[in-house]
């Protein structure tokens, strides 16, 4: 007589996948936060995005949650919190406003959401009965002044170009680090005469479909293979003809133009008057 296992036949029942996750469920009957799997499983927020989320939403009402209080809680640093924030705020996870205080202090108010109002509009329309209620979405208001740019931060216009690079794709999210070491590599591109707007193309066009693990060193690699040749020296011109003068990029806009000396277009010249009477 054949002798039966009855625990295989228990694990091919089951239907796990080998090797899958296997869960060990407890309930919780105190100091729990209940957390939607439309957030813990989205499919566009980065792991960073969603763990900050989770954190905001068990925090208590008017607990701080600016980005150097949280930078001081957690090992990602000041730039991936704040990348982690705006991805909330994108996706309706998170409300931020500035408001000015009756003392002249301009704060930033919070508000986190536990269900994005764009799911709760689809389950009205669609008439789907609503599930046991989860706790309210907690306003947290940041009693913190607006921190301004990170201490420390590069602001030149090589470093802010690779500094919104996340922007065309979350994937390229350089730290602080990586944008100070990729840098000098920018500024060869701008200094051969190439407009910032070409770089940032060239830099994001044709990304691959897989996971970008090292963005640091995907874009080294087209900085450096992908470089441009200098431009060739202008034909000498006839006699008493004036060259004209060499290609600057534009501070404010970050626009070629002809001007013997770095600074200002033209029109952002003409356009910090006014931005001053309306500061």
């Amino acid at each position: 007589m054949t002798e039966q296992n009855p625990s295989a036949h228990a694990r091919a029942a089951s239907g796990r996948r080998p090797g899958g996750v296997e869960h060990e469920n407890h309930p919780h009957d105190d100091h729990f936060t209940v957390v939607g799997n439309h957030l813990l499983q989205h499919p566009e927020l980065s792991l960073t995005a969603i763990g900050l989320a989770v954190h905001i939403q068990s925090l208590p009402a008017g607990a701080p949650v600016g980005i150097k209080t949280l930078a001081g809680k957690f090992p990602e640093g000041e730039i991936r919190i704040a990348a982690a924030l705006r991805e909330l705020e994108e996706h309706g996870y998170l409300a931020r406003t500035k408001e000015r205080l009756p003392s002249g202090r301009v704060v930033t108010r919070t508000v986190s959401r536990n269900k994005p109002r764009a799911l709760l509009a689809a389950a009205v329309a669609a008439a789907v009965p609503a599930p046991a209620p989860a706790p309210a979405p907690v306003p947290v208001t940041e009693a913190e002044a607006d921190p301004g740019p990170v201490p420390g931060a590069v602001r030149t216009p090589a470093a802010d170009l690779l500094a919104r690079l996340r922007l065309h794709d979350s994937r390229l999210l350089l730290t602080e680090r990586d944008v100070r070491r990729l840098a000098p590599s920018v500024t060869v591109w701008l200094e051969r005469g190439v407009p910032a707007t070409a770089v940032e193309r060239s830099l994001t066009a044709g990304l691959p479909q897989e996971p970008i693990r090292h963005p640091a060193a995907f874009l080294e690699r087209r900085l450096t293979t992908d470089l441009p040749p200098v431009l060739p020296a202008p034909r000498p011109q006839a006699p008493g003809r004036p060259l004209p003068d060499p290609l600057q990029t534009c501070d404010g806009c970050e626009r070629a133009f002809r001007s013997p000396l770095p600074g200002r277009c033209r029109e952002c010249r003409a356009a910090r008057p006014s931005e001053h009477m309306a500061a």
